[in-house]
């Protein structure tokens, strides 16, 4: 027998579950139900149930799973609850369980329940999955409905079958905006960019979404002029818009143009900038050097009362390191609201460029002692801060560690880190030994640090070898040709020089031209220099 929550359920009990605000809540209030028996009431069951899908973590969503198995009569509510919050979780898999156990009870599935399980299987990539879904639908007498169709397409689409999803869109007897959304996202996610652009022409209706879309996946392949371009023909734009505009920019390495669309985006988006957008915008200052910019954004993010925390913070801390300002990026870092392995990453890295090893260490230590686990940019940085103090046993210490205590595997960076600071210190032999242990196709990076240090040490013969043996690697690159070329001339050797010189030009191998930035009274100056082919 069930309890009617009209006559018997206390309200406050329900509203305590629906304000929960952790598992723990949750289960408080569960017990409160087993006690009085509330717990078998499908309707304040299902109030336990609804938190997991707002708040769809795995622990969260397998307890409301037990809950659900034991409620006397579930309804298609409690059950599309469950899948709904499966789909939205970190193990989207197992809402096909959940709907596999509503298959076999007494509780036919509705729509919401073929969407949240399509949804599902988009998550994961689950195609064949999602063709059994599909023939469960075809048989299960419902009616032909967008929105299941809508996630069809997704699924197909997501997991490449891009003919079966525009199959399914075409046959759709009612399609709408999103439907024409499900296939473009799943272009756009894949960096089809043509394809994506075909389909944008075709569609027939387009939201704001649709043109964000298009931005992001011009932006995303780096054609920046197209991303503009698209951008500027919007007749509404959103946040998202000019988001994906300023992130574009910032990530072709176009500093100025991001900072420009910002400052258009102040004056004409009627919503404020939000964490990502100011992760772009830091980016582009610490990328030009513009400390003054930089300033400006801090005090826009402490006036409007931005969290800082996580990526914000990290690009904060990266922007102040970046603009010579080390003692505002330890100020952000120490009053960060939550930190990530990025934020101690940047913290690493930008006290290992200012020179202070030991601190940079000492924040290494402290991020191992809160619990945070380093990953591969870690030991890049921390190498590199053993390196500019010459720390030599500590860092033989860490690359000896970074694979066995802390499941990292060197890569070529971590064995550049190494090989430099070997060289720095005169150890030859023991960094020729490193560099043999990488595969040869990676290892000019190397070669050349290695060469670098030979020639300051006075080592003709050696930095000899090693030049010539960057050529063989490869014979198209101009940095075995300029090593050779300033070890000839530091020796005195022109005719050498001017042999090397004649095969650069024989090969047609340009010199790649320096760049360098400067901020003079708020406004950033770029300068280049060496580029073409070199002459005598």
């Amino acid at each position: 027998m069930t309890t009617s929550c009209c006559s018997s359920t206390p309200l406050p009990i329900l509203t305590f579950t629906e304000r929960a605000k952790s598992l723990s809540e949750i289960q408080q209030a569960h017990a409160f139900m087993l006690k009085t028996g509330l717990s078998r009431d499908t309707f304040s069951a299902s109030k336990l149930i609804a938190y997991a899908v707002a708040n769809p973590e795995p622990k969260t969503v397998s307890y409301a799973h037990s809950i659900l198995n034991r409620i006397d009569t579930p309804n298609v509510f409690t059950h599309n609850s469950l899948i709904r919050a499966y789909a939205n979780s970190s193990t989207p898999e197992i809402a096909l369980t959940a709907f596999r156990e509503m298959l076999l009870g007494p509780v036919a599935p509705d729509k919401y329940s073929f969407t949240f399980a399509l949804k599902a299987c988009a998550a994961f990539r689950g195609v064949e999955e999602g063709r059994q879904i599909h023939g469960h639908f075809l048989k299960s007498g419902l009616d032909s409905d967008v929105f299941v169709e809508n996630t069809l397409v997704n699924v197909y689409a997501r997991s490449g079958w891009f003919e079966v999803a525009r199959k399914v869109l075409d046959e759709m007897p009612e399609r709408d905006v999103v439907s024409w959304n499900s296939l473009l996202s799943a272009f756009v996610e894949k960096g089809l960019v043509e394809e994506a652009r075909e389909l944008f022409d075709e569609m027939e209706e387009r939201n704001v979404e649709s043109w964000n879309f298009m931005v992001s996946c011009y932006a995303a392949a780096g054609l920046v002029e197209e991303a503009r371009e698209c951008f500027d023909e919007m007749p509404v734009k959103d946040l998202v818009s000019w988001n994906a505009m300023v992130s574009g920019y910032a990530r072709a390495g176009c500093y100025g143009e991001a900072l420009e669309v910002f400052n258009e985006m102040l004056k004409s988006c009627a919503e404020e900038p939000d964490g990502f957008t100011f992760v772009s915008v830091l980016s582009a200052c610490a990328n030009l050097g513009s400390l003054s910019q930089g300033e400006w954004v801090r005090v826009y993010i402490d006036k409007h009362g931005v969290e800082i925390d996580g990526f914000l913070a990290t690009a904060l801390v990266d922007m102040y390191s970046k603009c010579g300002r080390i003692d505002k990026a330890v100020e952000v870092f120490r009053s960060a609201s939550k930190k990530d392995v990025s934020t101690w990453n940047s913290m690493i890295t930008g006290l290992s460029v200012h020179g202070l090893g030991n601190d940079a260490l000492g924040i290494f230590s402290e991020m191992v002692y809160e619990g945070f686990k380093p990953n591969s940019v870690t030991f890049i940085a921390v190498l590199s801060a053993c390196n500019h103090v010459g720390l030599l046993d500590q860092a033989r210490k860490l690359f000896e560690t970074m694979g066995s205590v802390y499941g990292v595997e060197p890569s070529i960076e971590h064995y550049g880190c190494m090989v430099d600071l070997l060289g720095r210190l005169g150890r030859f032999e023991e960094a020729e030994e490193l560099v043999n242990k990488v595969p040869p196709d990676e290892a000019s990076v190397l070669l050349e640090s290695l060469l670098g240090a030979c020639k300051r040490f006075g080592r003709t013969e050696q930095a000899e070898s090693l030049a010539n043996r960057l050529l063989e690697l490869n014979p198209g690159e101009t940095s075995g040709y300029v090593q050779m070329s300033n070890l000839y001339a530091s020796n005195g050797r022109w005719d050498e020089v001017t042999e090397v010189r004649r095969k650069m030009r024989a090969e047609r191998v340009n010199k790649k031209p320096g760049c360098s930035m400067i901020e003079v009274d708020g406004v950033v100056h770029e300068f280049l220099a060496g580029e073409g082919l070199i002459n005598d």
